[in-house]
């Protein structure tokens, strides 16, 4: 009886082991983020998630449009790279089903340039690069006016374009581009706005060189998006909260100096 007993009690720890090991295993998440500061945030974040049960495999992109797909396909289980209107473009263009779990940074959009010092010496018909795709051209448009160089048709969102510019008096030439062409732009062009992304990565740094910075504006507050069947997850709100710790907040502010905004 008491070998029965006591081979009884090691199946079970056996069992408990052997069910330690699966959920370990269903704990681990592949996490999709851009090149630059998106990726060193979430190397900063994995030592973070560890310690509270969540193992990350962070899945670097050269370019972002792939990772949305991935996450609705279920290749990637999370991203955190994009901001709301983004996600909303992408759901709206190509039919998928994501959404936002949980705040992250605000990568500010500014707008740079290599042949003039101020925006008041930009000249007439100043040729201006801006992001080509739907929400960041908007978004680059709306700095343009906050910046006194276009104004736009009254109540116009990220989702402004061209057409939207009522008063041009500089008569500058919008020049919609790739959005990680625009550093590259900068010797041919004389103005050209740029998500701090980019900008980073190319070493423009918003607050030293930029001449017309965004303002802290919380529809471009950078998000953790997830496949909406998994939203209610466990491993969800996990990595929520350690995205959203003090340790993560602390290595934003001591890394990127005020270039990169934590938003929470």
């Amino acid at each position: 009886m008491r070998f029965a007993s006591r081979l009884t009690t090691a199946v079970s720890a056996l069992g408990l082991l052997f069910a330690s090991h699966l959920s370990a295993a269903a704990e681990t998440i592949k996490f999709g983020v851009t090149a630059g500061p998106h990726a060193q945030i979430a190397e900063a974040l994995k030592p973070i998630a560890k310690a509270k049960g969540l193992d990350i495999e962070v899945v670097e992109f050269s370019d972002g449009a792939l990772i949305d797909p991935a996450t609705n396909d279920g290749d990637l289980d999370a991203n955190g790279f994009q901001h709301t209107p983004y996600l909303d473009q992408q759901n709206a263009d190509r039919g998928l089903n994501l959404v936002s779990v949980g705040r992250t940074v605000l990568l500010p959009m500014a707008g740079y340039s290599r042949k003039y010092k101020s925006l008041d010496a930009l000249p007439d018909g100043a040729q201006v690069s801006v992001p080509n795709d739907p929400s960041n051209e908007g978004r680059a448009l709306k700095l343009l006016e906050a910046g006194g160089i276009i104004k736009l048709t009254p109540g116009s969102t990220f989702k402004a374009t061209e057409l939207d510019i009522i008063e041009n008096p500089r008569n500058i030439k919008i020049i919609p581009m790739e959005t990680a062409q625009l550093p590259r732009s900068l010797e041919d062009v004389d103005f050209s706005v740029i998500t701090s992304h980019f900008a980073l990565s190319a070493g423009l740094v918003p607050k030293r060189d930029g001449l017309l910075v965004e303002d802290e504006l919380s529809q471009y507050f950078c998000l953790i998006g997830v496949a909406e069947k998994n939203k209610d997850a466990p491993w969800v709100k996990t990595l929520v909260e350690s995205y959203q710790s003090p340790e993560v907040k602390q290595f934003i502010e001591t890394t990127f100096k005020g270039n990169v905004i934590a938003g929470w």
